[in-house]
């Protein structure tokens, strides 16, 4: 980008070879020619049918379609279907959420206007955004949306909401006049951007970039350039699928090879090998990840934090680093005044008194030299002058105050006052003057920046009256907006002149001082508490912001973000700041103000490059491209643009920080349910293969069937995973720190319990099928499967939790209750109905034997449940408080 803001307007018109009655057609063409159409370019996208295929690239996905395959081959055409429909339906699903996800630049299209009026060859005329050409003069006025990025050659009172771009809440009050050196986007008052709203005013604007060349255009450049990364769960079950799919490949060759060694035909040896595939395999386990992901998303969503990818719940849970905006999420996003200036005095909003005079007659000019409304809830005008009326509303009332009841309104009062005369503000002079009759007396009652007005201020007034103001006043007046200010507030000066003159520019003069009343956007009161929580649960919130420094720091300061020795950058510091020193230093800063979008990307990647899950917060197009290269971008649902919803993995309905603590909490105990979840699925499938190694080692028959490990993995295995997926969250979630995204699923401690557990089912499940085997094979097989199935229904209350189901309580989660209930009764269906038992290869069982099977499928629990009450004993604490 060129600093045109450094040009005069001359010398531009001169370089874009332009006058002032705007290009000439042929001109126009040319550089259109060149510089091509004002849009936005859109980056290339993966097809709905290569994302689709995308699915089924992972190693276990293509085991089980091999095993598939050899099923067909061999007859299992049950089997066959089954597995693959399983697929279909995960690669379905994972289709569709990419496809939602992916629609980022079709908003930022829309923020484009639909025409510009522009002067060519001396006429005014109307045309397309698309047909706008750098060089092009282009008239704006209140209500246009801007179309291309320009200097402003001739300015009327312009003011320009950029808060999409730049993040600042206010309207930017814009000039014409020469910017010197290198400064932030925010801060080049003589500019106009793309996507930005003219709110005041009009201007005559030459257009400098257009298209891919405009500060939008970057954006969209860096939002095509910003890669989606891998949440930490998937990473850990990619993981986790190469590490198993490479075990069960080399047990099946294994299994295989003895079989042919033992001289079994080529096809059993086969069959053999698949079956051991088929238990060794979670089938269901994506779509329970699925589900569990689903139901987290639902619950956040009740906490008005609505989740747009799935992957991204459990990321939320070993988030370490929050990039929260400060407007709207860390404050309320509306001005409110905070200390008043009067009668040499600093004093609160709630104190003032309509009854005192020169308070009176600071509420006046608040009130009356004020053009902004608030109807119902509706705030109609500039936030700043909306505050003035809250103030009047809040003040005490008294005899002979105009009221409605026990509340100032401001309507009663303008209703009993005229305006006689005004002078709009402006940028130039800074201030705004209107003349009422007060008291019987014309009155101008002006208000602007306290070092302008001072400056034509005379006299002020107290409670004994007008007398004249000293230098020592001054001073004094001085100190406490400088006070002010360094506290981050924004102040405005009042004052007034009785007079008979007319009112003008030239008469804005000769006033007497009334006060100063300081303002500032306040932090929402739960943010405190929140900044808390995250601090608890090891996570750095940082804030980042299109605000001035000092009002940064302020707002951080009293949230509790910023510190004693923490350090507070501007985007401009940032740029001039090496990656090395950047690295050294990004844990100790806590603020940045004036931020760009490079500036923001940059940010996130340093605190990536530490090995930290990065959460980041936005509402406008200028946080979209940090948005999407966040571990987790979290857009503003109320204020928010279009485009850093699409760009965000999760929207916040109320725009609360708060409501992202929440998230984190859900987030946690997710990524907790789902770890139990495949605890609970591995040792159940650890049983099956520990079973199939024994009997394939003894030299005995098959003890399952290929459609009982797909009954069990795919239907009564799913109702308690899904159940251990619904255990509600508890207050010592807040307590542990994030967790290590480097740390995979399969640590010592997981497969210790995984082998353990899988080996106890798996003892009860041989000693059902010897039992079975005295009478047939057919029976062995039939109490091996029925053991094996309610073993694994039993040990679902196991992986609910490191606790106790007596410590948990056992109604805490109803959810178990009813998936072994389910289970239960599955499997009574497939061995009390004789039409089912040629589907799922079973026999009739005595009572006796359904007595040992109960009997067997209770004792692994049993033993787990003994060994967990003795370890809650032997630990400190009690019981969880559920959240």
């Amino acid at each position: 980008m060129k600093a045109y803001w450094n040009c005069e307007a001359e010398e531009l018109k001169k370089n874009f070879q332009v006058s002032e009655e705007g290009l000439l057609p042929a001109q126009v063409e040319a550089i259109r020619r060149e510089k091509g159409e004002n849009v936005l370019q859109e980056g290339k996208r993966k097809s709905v049918a290569a994302v689709f295929a995308q699915q089924f690239c992972d190693l276990l996905v293509v085991i089980l379609i091999i095993a598939a395959v050899i099923s067909m081959f061999s007859g299992n055409v049950e089997s066959t279907v089954v597995i693959l429909l399983v697929l279909v339906m995960n690669a379905v699903l994972g289709t569709v959420q990419h496809v939602k996800a992916e629609r980022s630049l079709e908003s930022l299209k829309k923020l484009s206007a639909p025409s510009a009026k522009v002067m060519r060859g001396g006429i005014k005329q109307e045309v397309p955004s698309r047909e706008i050409v750098p060089g092009d003069i282009v008239l704006l006025e209140a209500g246009d949306m801007i179309v291309a990025d320009g200097r402003i050659l001739h300015n009327y009172s312009l003011q320009v909401n950029e808060s999409s771009l730049t993040g600042e809440s206010t309207n930017v009050e814009k000039n014409d006049a020469v910017i010197e050196g290198d400064v932030a986007l925010a801060d080049r008052k003589n500019m106009v951007y793309s996507g930005s709203l003219v709110t005041y005013g009009r201007a005559e604007v030459l257009v400098t970039a257009t298209g891919m060349e405009t500060e939008l255009g970057r954006i969209a450049g860096l939002m095509n350039a910003a890669k989606e990364r891998k949440t930490p769960l998937q990473v850990s079950l990619d993981e986790f699928s190469s590490k198993l799919a490479v075990l069960i490949m080399i047990v099946c060759a294994l299994v295989f090879g003895l079989c042919i060694y033992r001289r079994m035909a080529l096809l059993d040896a086969f069959m053999f090998a698949v079956a051991l595939a088929v238990a060794a395999i979670p089938e269901a386990l994506g779509s329970i990840v699925t589900i569990v992901q689903a139901m987290g998303t639902q619950k956040m969503a009740k906490e008005n934090a609505i989740v747009k990818d799935l992957k991204a719940v459990e990321s939320l849970g070993c988030v370490s680093v929050i990039c929260s905006d400060k407007t709207g999420t860390l404050t309320q996003n509306k001005m409110t005044v905070k200390k008043i200036y009067v009668g040499g005095a600093v004093i609160e909003p709630s104190e003032l008194d309509i009854q005192n005079p020169v308070q009176r007659y600071l509420l006046y000019n608040a009130v009356l030299n004020n053009d902004s409304s608030i109807v119902g809830e509706k705030e109609i005008g500039d936030p700043t002058e909306t505050a003035l009326l809250y103030m009047y509303r809040g003040i005490k009332t008294g005899e002979g105050a105009f009221c409605d009841g026990d509340s100032l309104l401001e309507d009663d009062l303008r209703n009993h006052m005229e305006r006689l005369e005004e002078v709009p503000f402006d940028s130039d002079r800074k201030r705004m003057s209107t003349k009422y009759r007060l008291h019987g007396v014309s009155t101008v009652l002006t208000k602007g920046a306290p070092d302008v007005l001072l400056a034509h201020c005379e006299s002020s007034m107290d409670e004994s009256g007008i007398h004249e103001l000293t230098e020592d006043e001054k001073q004094k007046i001085k100190d406490a907006n400088r006070e002010f200010s360094e506290n981050g507030l924004r102040v405005l000066a009042f004052a007034c002149r009785e007079t008979e003159e007319e009112l003008t520019k030239e008469t804005e003069c000769h006033l007497t001082f009334l006060g100063l009343v300081a303002m500032m956007d306040p932090p929402r009161p739960e943010s405190v508490e929140a900044v808390k929580n995250a601090i608890r649960a090891g996570i750095r919130p940082v804030m980042i912001t299109g605000d001035h420094k000092i009002t940064a720091i302020a707002i951080a300061k009293e949230i509790g973000i910023y510190h004693e020795g923490d350090m507070a950058l501007t985007g401009m510091e940032l740029d001039a700041m090496s990656e090395e020193t950047l690295a050294q230093d990004i844990e100790k800063i806590s603020v940045y103000a004036r931020v760009s979008p490079e500036n923001k990307i940059r940010i996130v990647e340093a605190w990536q490059n530490k090995g930290k899950i990065v959460s980041m917060t936005g509402d406008g197009v200028n946080d979209a491209p940090a948005l999407k290269k966040a571990d987790i971008g979290v857009a503003m649902g109320v204020t928010g643009t279009e485009v850093s919803k699409d760009a965000a993995a999760m929207i916040l309905s109320d725009d609360n920080f708060a409501t992202i603590m929440k998230a984190v909490v859900n987030g946690r105990n997710v990524y907790r349910n789902i770890k139990n979840a495949i605890l609970f699925l591995l040792s159940g499938n650890m049983a099956g293969i520990l079973s199939v190694l024994y009997t394939s080692l003894m030299g005995l028959p098959v003890p399952f069937a290929p459609v009982h490990l797909l009954f069990i993995n795919l239907l009564t295995d799913s109702l308690p995973a899904i159940a251990i997926g619904m255990e509600p969250s508890d207050a010592s979630l807040l307590e542990e720190k994030p967790r290590d995204p480097s740390v995979g699923i399969l640590t010592k401690d997981f497969v210790g319990k995984m082998m353990l557990q899988g080996a106890l089912i798996a003892t009860v499940t041989m000693v059902a099928y010897h039992m079975g085997l005295k009478s047939s094979d057919a029976l062995a097989t039939t109490m091996a499967f029925s053991v094996l199935t309610l073993a694994r229904l039993f040990h679902g209350f196991n992986c609910r939790g490191k606790k106790s189901v007596a410590k948990l309580g056992l109604g805490s989660n109803r959810y178990s209750i009813y998936a072994f209930l389910g289970g239960v009764c599955l499997l009574a269906l497939v061995l009390f109905i004789p039409a089912l038992h040629g589907v799922f290869s079973v026999v009739d069982v005595s009572g006796k034997n359904l007595s040992w099977i109960a009997g067997l499928a209770f004792l692994p629990t049993l033993f787990i449940q003994i060994r967990k009450m003795i370890q809650d004993k032997t630990e400190d604490g009690g019981e969880p408080e559920k959240c």
